[in-house]
């Protein structure tokens, strides 16, 4: 078997694994789940650990997978499909600056241990003023997703990383409802303990921010794809909506954009799966995260729309899609921010 025809493999095997913890045409617990802390299922959570999710980027010699960014942002765009709250992307990133004990626990699903690395809205600065010096951490950190599930965090300071423990002394944790039923994390450590890590996040954070595109791309797929059926059976003048042509021409339209999308996301998997170059890496990633951030906003809202009156209800689920992807859009970097860097880093002949 070739290199590619393995891969595709492994990313044909990994979206069949997904069948078992997502459940596109059944959104209750996902429902149940919203506003309550943690969030998410810790029993999910450890099912999808036990089936090496988490370590899916930790190399085989470490106790991981040792898998692409393309098997990553596969199995991304299948939990975005349903809507899935376990933190995932977020433990991927952490436990790319993990080793030892830490690192089987993180990968294992004993401990949630999630990265904290963004001190302020519209930057994708990593240390900030934090500082993680002598074994002491001291600074703020916010946007934490999911938090509220968190045993441990990931530290990103200006002179390194370090793993705080969530109940060490000097640290709090406040905790903001989003949009989604999920939660943001605001944590403070004031000379709270911690333990040095090695290397940093830039690379798992580029990798986070194209695996959040590729799981908004899920959720604009999956709403488009309800959006589709609704069209095929909701009748006004005797006839299904989807046979007016003012509609068919909006559907074309979001199914252009859902495909736009997915070419962006999977050359961006390619090119980090391939390439070393830091530039070209960014401007991949900015590339595909600017447009599924855009997108999806652009999908959901549309979706919304064609539903007619009742999409704008509670009961609807295709209101959970666009409230998803109105948490996610922002989460590592927006539009702007995104445009803004690839104007900056992309190569002159890159097109």
């Amino acid at each position: 078997m070739s290199a590619a025809e393995d891969r595709n493999e492994n990313v044909r095997l990994l979206r069949e694994s997904a069948a078992a913890v997502v459940s596109p045409a059944d959104l209750k617990r996902i429902r149940k789940l919203r506003f309550q802390e943690p969030g998410f299922s810790r029993e999910t959570w450890k099912e999808m650990c036990d089936m090496g999710w988490s370590a899916l980027r930790v190399p085989e010699a470490q106790g991981g997978s040792g898998l692409g960014v393309q098997e990553y942002c596969a199995l991304a765009e299948e939990l975005g499909r349903g809507l899935v709250p376990e933190p995932l992307i977020s433990a991927v990133t952490a436990a790319s600056a993990l080793t030892g004990a830490a690192l089987s626990e993180a990968i294992s699903g004993a401990r949630v241990i999630l990265p904290a690395w963004q001190e302020r809205a519209g930057t994708l600065d990593i240390g900030g003023d934090t500082t993680v010096a002598g074994g002491r951490a001291n600074g703020r950190k916010v946007f934490i997703t999911q938090a509220a599930g968190a045993d441990a965090f990931v530290v990103a300071g200006r002179d390194g990383l370090a793993l705080v423990a969530r109940d060490a002394a000097g640290v709090s944790l406040t905790l903001e409802q989003t949009q989604d039923g999920g939660n943001f994390g605001t944590l403070t450590m004031d000379n709270a303990a911690c333990t040095a890590l090695p290397g940093d996040l830039a690379n798992a954070l580029d990798e986070a921010a194209l695996a959040t595109g590729a799981y908004l791309l899920g959720v604009m797929d999956r709403a488009f794809a309800i959006t589709l059926d609704y069209m095929k059976t909701r009748k006004q003048f005797g006839k299904a909506i989807g046979s007016f042509q003012a509609l068919q021409h909006r559907a074309a339209d979001l199914k252009i954009q859902v495909a736009l999308t997915r070419a962006s996301v999977e050359a961006a998997a390619v090119t980090l799966d391939t390439s070393q170059h830091p530039a070209l890496r960014q401007a991949a990633v900015s590339r595909a995260k600017a447009r599924a951030a855009e997108a999806s906003m652009l999908v959901t809202r549309q979706c919304i729309q064609l539903h007619g009156g009742i999409g704008y209800t509670d009961e609807a689920d295709i209101g959970l899609f666009l409230r998803k992807a109105m948490v996610l859009a922002n989460l590592h970097g927006g539009a702007a921010l995104h445009r803004a860097r690839y104007a900056e880093v992309a190569p002159d002949d890159d097109e």
